[in-house]
């Protein structure tokens, strides 16, 4: 099993906490998405997007990070480690909190959209800023909002048990404290957070342990 991934990719970062959290074991290559590495003919023929991450089993390439995490969870099921509820009201919303996250904050906010604020439309490094903080709060209002009000989140996003939305959560809130977000509007948020940090495999998925850094 093979991981073409990013150090500083919240999508890849996704992908190596569901497989620490599955106890997979699996080869990293990492794809510098800094200097370009995404564009070049090799990592193109794995993912005509240009785009990581990709992961490689069974001599099969599947590329969208949330496609990923299903995967593993179907292919390599565990009853202790499940990424989604048994109950298909509880699997709408832990696919609902992990879309709100990895569809409507990370896509805005994610380096391509960054470089291209900058690079090609002029943004100075405050406007950047002002544009990534916005779509972190707008979303993470939401979020604060459903998780605070709803007895289906427990120690972690829905319940006592890892899913889906946490493996998404984990990523973002790092993104968000790395550009000095205020975090202290999201108590639920940070709370589940923290709680998440504390588990090893999560911990060992950090972007500053990966290689390619």
């Amino acid at each position: 099993m093979i991981l073409f991934d990013y150090c500083r990719s919240s999508t890849a970062y996704r992908v190596r906490i569901a497989l620490n959290l599955k106890g997979m074991d699996y080869q990293q290559v990492p794809v510098n998405l800094v200097s370009g590495e995404q564009r070049g003919k090799d990592h193109l023929a794995r993912n005509p997007q240009g785009l990581v991450p990709v992961l490689e089993d069974q001599g099969v390439q599947i590329s969208q990070s949330l496609a990923i995490c299903e995967y593993l969870d179907e292919t390599y099921p565990q009853d202790d480690m499940t990424f989604m509820p048994d109950d298909s009201l509880g699997r709408a919303r832990v696919r609902s909190l992990s879309q709100l996250i990895a569809c409507d904050i990370h896509p805005v906010d994610n380096l391509r959209v960054l470089k291209r604020l900058v690079g090609e439309l002029g943004a100075s490094e405050e406007q950047k800023l002002d544009w990534y903080r916005h779509w972190v709060y707008e979303g993470f209002d939401a979020l604060e909002m459903r998780l605070a009000s709803d007895s289906q989140t427990g120690i972690y996003c829905h319940g006592d048990q890892i899913s889906l939305a946490d493996i998404c959560l984990v990523p973002q809130v790092f993104n968000a404290r790395r550009f000095n977000c205020d975090m202290s509007r999201y108590p639920t948020i940070s709370r589940i957070n923290d709680e998440l940090l504390k588990v090893a495999a999560i911990a060992k998925a950090h972007p500053d342990l990966q290689p390619g850094g």
